[in-house]
């Protein structure tokens, strides 16, 4: 059973409430960052739940726990209605072909109004049984415990009607929905029983490896023997770590496995074409779980990169190691760009800190993947140069010049278009033989430093005005040179 909806509608405090566990409390941000399955056990029966993350980051690894279920659960904030996210849901569910069961979460609050968003739902192609439609719905409250045990007996109901019955007979079979490389027990995956039963011992092939199970763990951790159909089994004994999404088999022997495994495709590498204004950022990302290579990709993705191209050099689970910091140092930066390292739930080894320090190679650690997009987000605008804006004011013509001391003089003039502020900057233009009235040329530039009218200290004087400015700048003014006023900043650098 999937677990879908928007973020924060309820999915993981479901979960939690169900399970009778903190799983929120263990949560970076209180936001499940990849798929985990877990199992409870209801009137005599094992119900397997897959909860899945709800941030649209997420959507791939979504999408594949819609695959390996036989039944969803689609959670919906009876306040908040029909969101992105859950019509996202619903599109998975439907291309998935399973059955649905919608969850109408926080009844408990006073500005619920689960009629409202069953409505919603209709508008959306989901119409509930009190509708008159076929898909059953069940107001809950995951905080308060509210319709839980109703919305249990609902899924074994629709369980029993759907014929949803394994064969323990057959050799077993399922899919990979985690993996990632463990420093002390190797390849480590989270394999999600299908059919038939799978033993310590068996020979276990993918497309992309094989190996013999020498342990089998439940979800909580503990040793067993054996794992039944829509048990979640975590594996040790894989030759290499196994692609998430991935079916697995049970063969008689390792030969028979590896003639089943498919040798992957030499690519050509992709040959990245940018432009002379465009820069490119060198990415090096190191996660947890496998899982989390792809929904962070894809989200990096979504990132604009008009200005600022990314390049994913490497990207793997495991902690960030002295290799990783060679291979930044390796790849010299493209366009003036450095190399930037990421890591998703994992740290840095002591070496590979003192090499980054070394070699001055960023190196930026998350819990949370949309912490993990703005850290990338602001790295990007960082390589940017900021953008100079200018804004012309006015013009003055010089009619007197008073006071001059090395690089400061005092004139007097009239302002003929515009207006003139205290502080702006200047450019100094002069009619220079043989060009006509309008034709002067750029002879140097300055700052204004106070500006008077009548005498008196004034912030800005506007067209028609005579006024007296303080300049300073290497340029000396003469009578009927024209000042150009303007003000500029800096903008930093927008993607």
């Amino acid at each position: 059973m999937v677990v879908l909806g928007h973020i924060d509608h309820g999915k993981t405090a479901l979960l939690d409430q169900i399970r009778k566990t903190r799983l929120i409390e263990k949560e970076a941000g209180g936001i499940t960052q990849h798929i985990g399955a877990y199992q409870v056990v209801e009137s005599g029966k094992k119900i397997t739940f897959i909860d899945t993350p709800g941030h649209e980051a997420f959507s791939a690894m979504r999408s594949r726990g819609a695959k390996v279920a036989d039944l969803a659960i689609l959670v919906v904030d009876s306040c908040e209605g029909v969101k992105a996210q859950t019509k996202e849901a619903i599109l998975h569910i439907k291309k998935s072909g399973i059955p649905m069961v919608v969850a109408l979460n926080k009844i408990d609050k006073p500005e619920a109004n689960p009629e409202k968003v069953k409505k919603e739902l209709a508008q959306e192609d989901v119409l509930v049984e009190s509708l008159g439609g076929k898909i059953p719905s069940i107001e809950i409250s995951a905080l308060t415990g509210q319709g839980i045990a109703e919305l249990l007996e609902l899924i074994l109901l629709v369980a029993e009607m759907e014929r949803l019955i394994a064969d323990l007979s057959k050799k077993a079979e399922g899919v990979v929905i985690e993996s990632y490389l463990d420093k002390l027990r190797g390849p480590v995956a989270t394999l999600l029983v299908a059919d038939g039963v799978l033993r310590k011992g068996d020979i276990l092939g993918t497309l992309s490896t094989f190996g013999k199970i020498k342990k089998i763990e439940d979800f909580q951790g503990h040793s067993i023997e054996e794992a039944f159909p829509a048990d979640p089994a975590v594996i040790i004994g894989f030759e290499d770590v196994p692609k998430v999404g991935e079916s697995f088999g049970v063969f008689p022997d390792p030969e028979a496995a590896k003639d089943h495994l498919k040798i992957p495709e030499r690519k050509t590498p992709r040959v990245l074409e940018i432009s002379p204004e465009q820069k490119v950022l060198n990415l090096i990302l190191k996660t947890d779980v496998l899982g989390s290579i792809e929904a962070i990709e894809e989200v990096l993705k979504t990132l604009p990169q008009e200005k600022v191209v990314l390049r994913i050099l490497k990207s793997e689970a495991g902690e960030i190691n002295e290799s990783d910091l060679k291979l930044a140092i390796g790849s010299p930066p493209v366009s003036g760009c450095s190399a930037l390292i990421l890591g998703f739930r994992v740290k840095a080894s002591p070496a590979a800190k003192v090499l980054a320090e070394r070699e001055r190679i960023k190196i930026m650690t998350f819990d949370v993947i949309y912490d993990l997009v703005e850290g990338v987000h602001k790295f990007m605008e960082k390589e940017l140069q900021p953008e100079v804006i200018r804004t012309n004011l006015g013009k003055v013509k010089i009619l007197e010049k008073f006071l001059i001391e090395k690089n400061r003089q005092i004139v007097g003039g009239r302002v003929i278009e515009g207006e003139v502020k205290k502080g702006a900057q200047i450019e100094i233009f002069r009619l220079q033989p043989p060009h006509l009235p309008g034709e002067e040329e750029l002879i140097g530039k300055g700052k204004l430093v106070n500006l008077q009218k009548n005498k008196k200290d004034v912030a800005r004087t506007s067209k028609g005005e005579e006024c007296g400015m303080l300049y300073e700048g290497d340029t000396k003014i003469e009578e009927g040179d024209i000042l150009v006023i303007y003000t500029q900043e800096q903008k930093k650098g927008e993607l």
